[in-house]
């Protein structure tokens, strides 16, 4: 054999077989959440966590919510079953707060966050996903381990989303990123996005947000669920401040 043509012909093999010559992640990303989702039925628990705190540490108002609801998602749709004890603790909730205007609420606050479209996109988040990518620029992707097990970490650079027109003349600085973890077949294990805007509305009023979401995935069959999302933002403007934490588990049962 041709010795010059040999080299080239070798080199290609060497190519191939080294740890650079793999996959697109943002293709093998995309093309999971493409994929026809299952119809695997769904039970389980869905759990919310909730702070918020509107005004300095000194002279704040605090607030937190703790509820959880029962849910069964499959061909008839999806249900929410509140058990009798939640429903018990909301009427004394209600009946504390109309003699009480300061009195705490718990699970009704908690209830709050409980929202069917919440719940609803948690265990059908693929739409979400592929609409958040629609708005980012892949920047770098890296081998990077997650809890443990082999994974990519794809990172983006985050634009302003859909927000109006009329609203981004406000924004005078803003940053955006995102990361997603992703398994060999490309479907996501988890991701964190993490945003901060600062601007000047009619002049005079200053403002600054903040705002970092952690989500776990979980695949049920050939089924994405968000198994776990972690919320929390920070605002300030007009002399006013305030920041809020949720927590929203979704927990399957058998």
């Amino acid at each position: 054999m041709n010795k010059h043509l040999f080299a080239p012909a070798a080199l290609l093999v060497l190519l191939l077989a080294s740890p650079w010559a793999q996959a697109d992640g943002l293709a093998d990303l995309r093309a999971a959440l493409a994929r026809p989702q299952g119809t695997v039925a769904l039970r389980g628990m869905f759990k919310a966590d909730t702070t918020s705190r509107q005004g300095d540490a000194a002279d704040s108002d605090d607030n937190r919510g703790q509820a959880q609801v029962q849910f069964e998602e499959g061909p008839q749709g999806l249900r929410l079953l509140f058990s009798r004890d939640t429903l018990q603790r909301v009427e004394q909730e209600e009946r504390s707060h109309q003699r009480d205007p300061k009195a705490r609420t718990p699970t009704l606050t908690g209830l709050k966050a409980l929202e069917v479209n919440e719940l609803r996109g948690m265990l059908s988040p693929t739409a979400a996903l592929l609409a958040l990518l629609d708005d980012a620029t892949l920047k770098a992707e890296v081998p990077e381990a997650w809890n443990g097990q082999p994974a990519r970490r794809l990172s983006f650079e985050l634009g302003l989303g859909k927000m109006r027109e009329r609203d981004r003349k406000y924004i005078k600085k803003y940053e955006g990123t995102l990361d997603i973890w992703i398994g060999a077949e490309g479907w996501p294990l988890a991701l964190r996005q993490q945003t901060q805007a600062s601007g000047r509305a009619f002049l005079v009023v200053t403002f600054e947000m903040r705002m970092r979401e952690e989500q776990t995935f979980l695949l049920v069959g050939d089924r994405l669920v968000v198994a776990r999302r972690d919320s929390q933002g920070s605002g300030a403007g007009a002399g006013e401040k305030g920041e809020n934490h949720a927590l929203r588990e979704v927990q399957l049962l058998p």
